[in-house]
C-alpha cells in the first residue's frame, strides 16, 4: 500500500503547486512597485508544466498499483 500512499502524496503536492501558481497568476498583472511582489510568467508556466507532469506520473503510479492489487487478488481467489 505504500505505493498508493506515495502516489496520493504526489498528487497532493502537484495540486498544491497548481493552487499556488494559480493564486500568483490571479494577481497578475501586479501594479506594485515592490520587485519581490512581481511574478515571472515564464516561471509560472514552468510551474504549471511541472504540476501537470507530476500529476500525470502519480496518476500512472496509482493505476499500476491498482492493477497490481487486482492481479494479486485474482491469484489468491
Amino acid at each position: 500500500m505504500s505505493v498508493t500512499y506515495t502516489a496520493l502524496g504526489g498528487l497532493q503536492r502537484a495540486q498544491d503547486l497548481l493552487d499556488r501558481t494559480a493564486s500568483r497568476l490571479a494577481r497578475w498583472p501586479s501594479f506594485t512597485t515592490n520587485p519581490q511582489d512581481q511574478i515571472s510568467l515564464s516561471d509560472e508556466a514552468v510551474n504549471l508544466i511541472q504540476a501537470h507532469n507530476s500529476y500525470s506520473a502519480n496518476l500512472d503510479s496509482l493505476k499500476v498499483a491498482d492493477e497490481m492489487q487486482k492481479s494479486t487478488l485474482s491469484l489468491i481467489a
